[in-house]
């Protein structure tokens, strides 16, 4: 393939994305600013940031052949940046949603916004990173947003809410934010997310279990990888006070492996068990401490923002 093919190519794919998602990608307008959202139901569900809608409870959304209409905010999880907003305006069908645990690096991504409601902004891309981790904060809690995508598809801040798709036109992140000259970041489409958006739509919030303990990740040392089949396990580097990890004994040192017999390898391994079936249920956590495996149970709080 001569340098002309493969660029005729990249076209190809770039273009037929956009065509394919740019109708499907609104502006969403609220009194203190703007961004944009991306249809999630033939109902009229669109899907953003939570800090694009900020606190305001209504807006009006605005595609890219002239139908506008206003919307009301579903829900919002500022501890995801995901809110779901909801229009009587007619909308086009949902595009498909993907997998973002399927990306790899290097992945070919474009990034549609709308950011002026009648023309849509297109830029694409690869996969830079994967795995990275963004703070979020709510309005007493911080809590980090997992498994973020970075690409060096340029966006803007009109971008925010939009698609982040693969080459096959499937939505895998919703852009959230600039992390600087050439560094996008986007909340991935998988499993967790797909728990949040449905908690949104039907509960219009989500509710969070809560250990209070800031764990790091740590590889194990040969003997207990061979003992456990595990290579990283995460080291508890603080315990809050009057917390239910310190109820539970839990100590900075220890090494968690495990909760109710689920392996964990990172921070955002334990993070995802932490929704709302958690809340007071009896937790068995195993851990590593002065040489020896010790269970010790927990029954985590609500966390409350």
């Amino acid at each position: 393939m001569t340098d002309d093919d493969a660029l005729d190519a990249y076209s190809a794919v770039v273009t037929s994305v956009a065509a394919h998602l740019t109708p499907r990608v609104a502006s969403v307008r609220t009194r203190r600013g703007s961004g944009s959202g991306v249809v999630l139901s033939a109902e009229g569900h669109l899907v953003t940031n939570a800090h694009v809608v900020g606190e305001a409870s209504r807006g009006e959304v605005a595609f890219a052949d002239g139908v506008t209409g206003p919307f009301a905010v579903v829900g919002r999880d500022p501890l995801s940046d995901l809110a779901i907003i909801r229009t009587g305006a007619d909308v086009p069908e949902p595009p498909e949603f993907g997998d973002a645990d399927q990306l790899r690096v290097g992945s070919l991504v474009v990034a549609v916004g709308n950011p002026l409601g009648l023309e849509g902004s297109v830029t694409a891309g690869v996969v830079s990173a994967l795995g990275r981790s963004m703070p979020a904060r709510g309005r007493t809690a911080t809590r980090l947003i997992e498994d973020v995508i970075q690409t060096d598809a340029a966006l803007n801040p009109g971008n925010s809410g939009g698609a982040l798709a693969d080459a096959r036109g499937r939505v895998v992140g919703i852009n959230t934010a600039v992390a600087g000259i050439g560094v996008g970041l986007a909340v991935p489409v998988n499993a967790t997310t797909r728990r949040i958006l449905r908690a949104l739509r039907e509960d219009g919030r989500v509710r969070r279990a809560y250990l209070g303990l800031v764990s790091v990740p740590t590889p194990l040392d040969e003997r207990w990888v061979e003992r456990t089949g595990r290579r990283h396990a995460l080291r508890v580097a603080e315990v809050v006070t009057g917390s239910p990890a310190a109820a539970s004994g839990i100590q900075p040192g220890d090494l968690i492996i495990a909760v109710d017999g689920t392996p964990l390898a990172d921070a955002q391994s334990l993070q995802r068990l932490m929704f709302e079936d958690a809340i007071g249920r009896r937790t068995e956590i195993t851990v590593l401490r002065n040489g020896a495996m010790v269970d010790v149970v927990a029954r985590p709080a609500e966390l409350v923002d």
